[in-house]
């Protein structure tokens, strides 16, 4: 099967991560789903994005990201932060603030400097092509799972002739031995840190510091896909340029988890950011103004810094109280970061509609949405921990709404 068409859930049909978990026990019964109760009338609409919105907006626990609730709100925050800081307007990025948040950034995990990209998959792009041009290579190794595979529309292929290597199944990370032992010549590896896909994995600081040694030895550029890279800080309990030490440029988002307008940056060497200001320009990407961008970035991120140590500390304890019941699988236990997934069996439409009566009744808001997965009769949902889930909100009590989603399931 061409790795390029795996659903989000394939890795559960072929490599059994679920094998042993109470979802699998009774194949039969998993594989066929009970019928639907009998209704009267005709089903009713359902609701629409901004009534589901107006819902979570009046919980007191969300465990998925939501944008800011108030977005008119959020820009005279923005606009008074601005004023305050006394920062002058950019033009197409250029300008003394800007510039001053892309070396603080690139202090901050290491590096020379850094580029304000308008979006991630641009960011990206433009370092990939430009280490095939200067390697004359233009294979780069990937995990299965990875931006540059599933959520680009071959972005990689159409525009810059680039061609992907997967490197490792669906199940793990990136390691090393996946380098050494890769069947095509690689200029490049991207890894993801954290694979969203998995839940947040991350390889082990032995494994990490190994897949540098050899991508170093081999020759191969190294390159990071850090959009949650904030979120893996506590997991190694090292410094961000500790863990950025030994890959050759780094991307980080900062509307995931910092909760910015938008907007990303990559980082690298003084050169090398400087040729990557160039493609920024040939991909469109030299907005005329930046500054809104830039400063919704700046002004939350060190403040959430400070916040994702107690995220992945609450993670940890609320995915036990959610595995807790045996009809529920989170993986990956215990969790690395504060994002996590969970799997369980059901209709990914019935679960929506049980989500929205708990949301009303309990005021806490379960999961964002329900995919099927290649398992038949069991979906998924991605969760995390962030500032939507309440210091004042016990464990206990999501996760016992979190089980009410199986009531009638």
């Amino acid at each position: 099967m061409n790795p390029r068409h795996l659903s989000r859930g394939e890795f559960l049909a072929l490599t059994g991560l679920l094998s042993g978990s109470a979802l699998l026990r009774g194949t039969a019964e998993a594989a066929t789903p009970p019928a639907p109760a009998p209704t009267k009338g005709a089903p009713a609409a359902p609701p629409s994005r901004a009534e589901l919105e107006k819902v979570r907006r009046e919980c007191r626990a969300s465990l998925t990201s939501g944008g800011p609730s108030d977005p008119g709100a959020e820009l005279i925050r923005i606009g008074e932060w601005v004023k305050r800081q006394g920062v002058a307007r950019d033009y197409y990025g250029n300008g003394e603030f800007i510039q001053a948040f892309e070396k603080r950034v690139a202090a901050m995990l290491g590096f020379e400097d850094g580029c304000y990209m308008p979006t991630g998959t641009m960011g990206q792009l433009c370092v990939l092509r430009m280490y095939a041009d200067a390697s004359g290579n233009r294979r780069f190794g990937v995990h299965p799972s990875s931006h540059h595979v599933l959520h680009e529309d071959d972005a990689h292929a159409v525009l810059h002739g680039l061609r992907e290597v997967i490197l490792c199944p669906w199940t793990r990370p990136v390691l090393a031995s996946d380098v050494r032992d890769a069947k095509d010549p690689l200029g490049t590896v991207s890894v993801e840190l954290p694979v969203r896909w998995l839940g947040g994995q991350l390889q082990t600081w032995e494994q990490l510091e190994e897949l540098k040694h050899t991508c170093r030895e081999k020759g191969v550029k190294l390159h990071m896909d850090g959009a949650r890279l904030w979120e893996s800080q506590p997991y190694y309990g090292r410094s961000y340029a500790d863990i950025c030490r030994g890959f050759d440029s780094v991307y980080v988002s900062f509307y995931k988890m910092v909760g910015a307008l938008g907007g990303a940056m990559v980082l690298g060497s003084a050169d090398f950011v400087k040729t990557a200001r160039v493609w920024r320009h040939r991909h469109g990407g030299n907005l005329f103004q930046m500054l809104p961008y830039v400063a919704s970035a700046a002004m939350r991120l060190d403040d959430v810094l400070t916040r994702i140590p107690e995220y992945v500390k609450r993670a940890k304890s609320l995915t036990e109280a959610i595995a807790a019941d045996s009809r529920i699988t989170v993986l990956p236990r215990p969790v690395q970061t504060n994002m996590f997934r969970v799997y369980l069996r059901g209709d990914p439409g019935a679960l929506s509609r049980q989500r929205d009566r708990i949301a009303r009744e309990d005021k806490i808001w379960v999961a964002g949405g329900f995919s099927t997965t290649r398992v038949p009769g069991i979906v998924e949902t991605e969760l995390q921990v962030g500032e939507e889930v309440r210091s004042d909100v016990k464990d206990a009590d999501i996760a016992r709404a979190f089980s009410r989603l199986l009531e009638g399931a």
